[in-house]
């Protein structure tokens, strides 16, 4: 029986696609996820073939025989700790890649490792990579510590020594201090599963306002349980704050990392979650010191600022201040006055020596005391007899009135 196209339910239709859009949709899934874009695989190679233009070949689970094809292309090829053979066990850097063609998934190769020695220290990464990726070392996460815990909880075994130093630091520091013990294995295939239930233990009783998470010293082997995710993510859902204090300095855990708080030690651990009593006491007294001086200037400024108040509106006080400005007003009018005066006699006496000068150097001044002005012919005032001759006429100006003249002798002046 045929079935045709529009006899299919529109919904199905609908949600219909190719399949290089199938394809396509695998391979945005595959290659744009954060964490497959750079992964460390370990494994065992098999089916090696060497093409031009690159390095194919199958990484073996050899556990379950499960198995994902990669690729190593050419150009990488020299940058390689070791080329992969066949039986080799190696740990394989890489990216997930999709082949559309095929249809097929393969690891694109980086790098590679020879497996054994540094494979925890790969998985190590790896974890912290991912853990980073979604914000669990992000500072802005990590919450403030109480700064007068009442009651404190404690997760660690309960025969180790760092049990007995938070003791005697809490009890050394703030006497009376409740304290929790929730206690936990600490080192072993074990720990991981029984630090969460101790600490899932602390959230139930609910009575806690800071965990303190320790252990001392050891090998990095014996500290292994504290780079497990399992007791990474306890410590980043905890509902009240976590200090660390994992006795080694010489490599961050992983729960360090995540901690809201990271001493290098159980001592320092409980210094960190409580002062010291005797500090509190000091402090508290210093507060109480810097207060009463603070109460005191500002009583003895108000009490300066009520008097200023008083005396300002005391009427006799008011009546001497404004006579006082009133005889100021005076005085300076009076001085005002005498300067105009002086000022007005000066210009006047430079008004008249002023004028002395213009009636001696006025002309008409001149001709008035019987002087006479001689011209020439040609306008020009005749000062020297011996430029003029005999029969020339000359206009004289008087102090009222003109005559013309001519000249019949010159009686040049002799001179010695």
């Amino acid at each position: 029986m045929d079935i045709y196209l529009d006899e299919i339910d529109e919904a199905i239709a609908d949600e219909l696609m190719s399949v290089g859009g199938l394809t396509a949709y695998i391979q945005s899934l595959l290659e744009d996820d954060h964490y497959l874009q750079q992964v460390w695989v370990t494994g065992e190679v098999s089916s090696v073939h060497g093409h031009k233009s690159g390095l194919f070949f199958t990484l073996k689970d050899p556990d379950n025989g499960e198995q994902i094809n990669c690729v190593i292309w050419r150009g990488q090829l020299p940058k390689l700790a070791i080329v992969p053979t066949a039986g080799d066990q190696i740990i394989l850097l890489g990216t997930m890649q999709v082949y559309a063609p095929r249809g097929e998934y393969r690891l694109k190769g980086w790098q590679v490792l020879p497996a054994g020695e540094g494979l925890q220290a790969i998985r190590y990464r790896q974890l912290k990579g991912r853990l980073e990726a979604e914000g669990l070392f992000d500072p802005d996460r990590k919450r403030p510590l109480p700064v007068h815990p009442q009651i404190i909880a404690v997760v660690t075994s309960p025969q180790a020594a760092a049990w007995g130093d938070i003791q005697k630091t809490l009890g050394q520091r703030y006497p009376g201090l409740q304290v929790l013990l929730s206690p936990a294995t600490v080192q072993g295939d074990s720990a991981p599963e029984s630090i969460l239930r101790a600490i899932a233990r602390i959230a139930r009783d609910g009575r806690a306002e800071v965990l303190i998470l320790a252990r001392g010293g050891g090998a990095v082997e014996d500290l292994a349980c504290f780079n497990e995710e399992l007791v990474v993510r306890a410590i980043a859902t905890s509902p009240v704050p976590v200090i660390t204090g994992i006795g080694h300095e010489r490599d961050e855990s992983l729960a360090d990392l995540v901690a809201d708080y990271h001493a290098h030690t159980p001592t320092a651990a409980a210094e960190a979650v409580i002062p010291r009593l005797a500090d509190l006491v000091n402090q508290h007294q210093a507060l109480i010191q810097q207060l009463r001086t603070t109460i005191q200037q500002r009583f003895t400024q108000e009490t300066n600022h009520l008097q200023q108040l008083q005396q300002l509106l005391e009427p006799r006080r008011l009546l001497r201040e404004i006579t006082r400005e009133q005889q100021l007003i005076h005085q300076k009018q009076q001085q005002l006055i005498t300067a105009t005066k002086q000022q007005l006699q000066l210009a006047a006496k430079h008004l008249d020596l002023l004028d002395q000068k213009l009636i001696a150097l006025d002309p008409q001044a001149i001709l008035q005391r019987g002087y006479a002005v001689v011209r020439a012919e040609s306008g020009a005032i005749a000062r020297d007899a011996t430029q003029l001759v005999v029969g020339q006429t000359l206009d004289i100006q008087l102090h009222k009135g003109r005559i013309n003249a001519t000249i019949t002798s010159i009686t040049p002046i002799k001179s010695g």
